[in-house]
């Protein structure tokens, strides 16, 4: 990678997690290497979130634009990004509340977790079984419930295979905030 690429991965490592986490750093450069594929059309829009992540970070670390689009807008939206992306922008846009501090981590982390990840620390990596894992989750073969995927719902109104990422979430942040 080059230096641009290895600044924005360690800035949204930063972004979701602290010294005080296990080191993840196996698995979150796996899920970086990684293309978000999608089913849904409308799961585009997460992909694009990623895309334009990218520029967030330019813009904040005095990078242009044409930098940004040479050294890091030259392959498609990778897992991590989406998911951090999706991270960022609920607590920003929809979560934000200074009582509470930035939960961005929180909620990336409620992602892997529920995905099943939440044990890969770099001493319990296992590529094969995140290969499954990540697999299943692109083809939705998940629970019903979300559970395998991003989100994980007690109640949902409907089967979380069938609805976009974005409606998951809201779903589960209206579960958590009932609670």
């Amino acid at each position: 990678m080059n230096r641009i690429a290895d600044e924005y991965f360690e800035w949204m490592v930063e972004m979701v997690s602290d010294e005080t986490y296990l080191s993840y750093r196996k698995l979150l450069c796996y899920l970086h290497d990684i293309e978000f594929i999608y089913i849904l059309p409308m799961d585009g829009n997460r992909a694009q979130d990623g895309i334009d992540f990218r520029y967030r970070f330019g813009y904040e670390n005095g990078y242009s634009r044409d930098q940004i689009k040479k050294y890091l807008d030259v392959r498609p939206c990778s897992i991590f990004e989406m998911m951090v992306a999706l991270a960022f922008d609920a607590e920003e846009h929809i979560m934000d509340d200074d009582s509470y501090g930035n939960r961005t981590g929180q909620w990336f982390w409620t992602m892997v977790v529920s995905l099943g990840l939440g044990r890969m620390d770099d001493t319990h990596f296992n590529k094969r079984y995140v290969d499954q894992i990540i697999d299943d989750f692109l083809n939705r073969n998940y629970e019903s419930n979300g559970k395998g995927g991003l989100f994980t719902v007690q109640n949902p109104p409907m089967d979380m295979r069938d609805a976009e990422i974005w409606y998951q979430f809201m779903w589960y942040l209206n579960e958590i905030l009932e609670i």
